[in-house]
């Protein structure tokens, strides 16, 4: 790198971006016409895919008997799957998102903190902590997010244009939860409530994730490769797409493809602690989201499933009835506290996990 490039200082650009309060959809609409070095993806990210993935899809009307090996056969494998017949209204929840991220700023930026304040946040979030940002770039997503913690907001505070249609998504995307946990804990041969009894399973974090138009999408990322820290994630997304997954096996190994769309479905994906959990019966794998468009924005809706298990208290690990002489623990226990301080030092996914391990992969 030479010239300006060099002199660039990322930690005092990071500074000045934060105490604009502003957010990436605020510099879209102060006009830029390209994009700043905040934002700017390494060269050598792959844009363009070589082709789909075949995403499996799982009807949840069919018989149970046919709907565990289908859910299990899905998070053995890709580690994604999408779910039909669910019976929640996710294009409503994806329009309150928007609708959110779409009114006048004086009114979103009542809302804009970094850290989460009454259980929000509404800001554009850095990759890495604002202490070590000595890594590659890019150092911010093309992304706003309003972040919740849901055992600690009050979706109350939100306008009612979109408050309310958020308090009903949730409250069926709950149930949902639900039934996927059991779907899972009956599927690895445990017993359909296993899971929640060892883990006490929780909608932890929803967020509301709004990707604006970019005057050059190739140059940026929406969200970096990244695998997520729960049991398992539920999206809804709406129509523009970008969310890609890296293949793990056959002739596409190691390379980005995107995840179709599935009009009416939700989206399903294993995360790292049931991968953990699991003792690897179940997948984790690294997904991000490109930036489409010059001129259209992609909304998307994401509750992340936790344990309930906070802080130093409460030992998760392998799951004893998995542990066999054939298949030993892979991972050691670790507390909730231990997972997300590896997260922030070892950053998202197999490097993280890999700090829990006590077994080489068979």
């Amino acid at each position: 790198m030479t010239g300006a490039a060099e002199v660039y200082d990322c930690a005092a650009a990071l500074a000045e971006f934060d105490a604009s309060r502003a957010t990436v959809r605020d510099l879209v609409e102060s006009g830029l016409a390209s994009v700043p070095p905040l934002f700017i993806a390494p060269s050598s990210t792959a844009k363009h895919p070589p082709t789909d993935i075949t995403v499996p899809t799982v009807d949840l009307s069919l018989p149970l008997s046919a709907l565990v090996p289908l859910v299990g056969a899905a998070a053995r494998t890709c580690g994604f799957f999408h779910v039909t017949n669910h019976g929640i209204d996710a294009g409503a929840a994806v329009s309150a998102v928007r609708a959110f991220h779409e009114l006048p700023a004086a009114v979103r930026s009542a809302f804009y903190s970094i850290a989460a304040v009454e259980g929000m946040s509404y800001s554009t979030v850095p990759y890495m902590d604002r202490d070590s940002l000595d890594g590659p770039g890019p150092i911010l997503p093309w992304r706003v997010s309003l972040r919740v913690l849901l055992q600690a907001a009050d979706l109350g505070r939100l306008p009612a244009a979109c408050g309310d249609a958020l308090v009903e998504y949730l409250r069926c995307i709950e149930e949902l939860g639900k039934k996927m946990t059991r779907l899972l804990s009956e599927e690895l041969g445990v017993g359909a409530e296993r899971l929640e009894t060892a883990t006490h399973v929780e909608g932890w974090l929803m967020a509301c994730n709004y990707y604006p138009p970019c005057p050059e999408p190739a140059r940026v990322e929406g969200a970096v490769e990244h695998t997520d820290p729960s049991l398992f994630t539920i999206l809804a997304q709406d129509e523009i797409g970008g969310l890609q997954v890296r293949v793990n096996g056959g002739d596409n190994d190691g390379q980005w493809v995107d995840v179709p769309l599935v009009p009416g479905t939700l989206l399903v994906n294993v995360g790292d602690v049931l991968k953990l959990v699991s003792n690897n019966e179940y997948h984790s794998v690294g997904h991000r989201v490109m930036v489409r468009s010059s001129q259209d924005a992609r909304a998307s809706l994401a509750v992340f499933f936790n344990p309930a298990m906070r802080g130093d208290s409460g030992l998760l690990g392998p799951l004893p009835e998995l542990i066999t002489p054939e298949k030993p623990a892979m991972y050691r226990n670790f507390t909730m506290t231990e997972f997300m301080d590896s997260r922030r030092k070892f950053g998202n996914g197999k490097f993280s996990t890999d700090h829990f391990r006590v077994a080489v992969d068979q």
